[in-house]
C-alpha cells in the first residue's frame, strides 16, 4: 500500500506540472497571427496542373490553352518557356506583356484560369476522422474539422495549429484558439484555409496524462478493484 500511495502521489504531481506547462508547436516554425477574414480572400495563385487560357487581343493567332507542367512552367509561342507557378493571374498577365513587348508592338494579353488542379487540405490529430479533404470554394478551419467528424473530447481546442506554405515554400505555423470561435467571442480565429494547409489538433494535457497513466501505471502497477482513478474533468 505504501508503494501504491507513493506512485499515486508522483502521478498527481506530474498531472499538475503538465497543466501549468506551455506545449510548443509540433515543429519550431515561424509563428504568424491569423488576421484574415472570409471577406479578405487572397487572389488565386497558379499551381502545377492548372489549365490556362492565354488570349491576345490584337494577335488572336497566338491564343493558346496550356497546362502548367509539374516543373511550374508553360511553353508559349515566340517566347518559349515561362515560370508561372506562385504567380496570380494578374501577375502573370503583367509578366507576359513585358516578355512579349520586344516581339509585339502592342501586346494586350489576358490570362484565364480555365480549370484548377484538385486542391486539398489535411486534418490530423484529435479529430474523429483524420483525413485529406478537397478544398472547393471557401473553407474555414472549423469547417474542415467538421468534415473530419469534429473535435474529440481529448482535443486542445485552444491551441489548434495550421501549417501552410509561406514565401519560398517555407512552412509557416499559425496558432488558433478555436474555443473563442465556438463560444462566439472571436470569430477571426476561424481563418480561411488555402490549398495544402495542414490542420493539426493536439491532445489536451488531461488526455496526455491519461495516456501516461494507462501506459505506466495501470499496466504495470496492480490497482485493486474498486480503487480506480479517473483524471478526466
Amino acid at each position: 500500500m505504501k508503494m501504491l500511495s507513493f506512485v499515486m502521489l508522483w502521478m498527481m504531481c506530474l498531472f499538475f506540472a503538465a497543466c501549468s506547462s506551455v506545449v510548443k508547436n509540433p515543429t519550431p516554425m515561424e509563428m504568424t497571427r491569423a488576421n484574415a477574414t472570409p471577406q479578405l480572400r487572397p487572389e488565386y495563385v497558379i499551381r502545377a496542373g492548372d489549365l490556362l487560357d492565354i488570349k491576345f487581343y490584337y494577335n488572336p493567332d497566338l491564343n493558346e490553352q496550356v497546362t502548367v507542367r509539374p516543373d511550374g512552367r508553360i511553353s508559349l509561342q515566340l517566347i518559349g518557356e515561362v515560370i508561372v507557378t506562385g504567380l496570380t493571374p494578374s501577375q502573370l498577365t503583367k509578366k507576359l506583356i513585358e516578355t512579349y513587348a520586344p516581339e509585339l508592338k502592342h501586346p494586350e494579353i489576358t490570362v484565364i484560369v480555365r480549370s484548377f488542379e484538385a486542391q486539398k487540405v489535411f486534418v490530423d490529430g484529435e479529430v474523429a476522422r483524420p483525413d485529406m479533404f478537397p478544398l472547393v470554394g471557401f473553407m474555414t478551419v472549423l469547417q474542415a474539422i467538421s468534415r473530419a467528424g469534429g473535435l474529440k473530447d481529448t482535443a486542445r481546442a485552444t491551441e489548434v495549429v495550421v501549417i501552410r506554405r509561406g514565401q519560398d515554400d517555407k512552412p509557416v505555423s499559425i496558432s488558433l484558439n478555436l474555443r473563442k470561435v465556438i463560444d462566439g467571442t472571436d470569430m477571426s480565429q476561424d481563418i480561411l484555409l488555402t490549398p495544402y494547409d495542414i490542420v493539426y489538433v493536439p491532445k489536451s494535457s488531461i488526455a496526455q496524462i491519461n495516456v501516461w497513466v494507462d501506459q505506466y501505471i495501470r499496466k504495470n502497477v496492480p490497482i485493486p478493484i474498486g480503487m480506480g482513478y479517473n483524471l478526466n474533468p
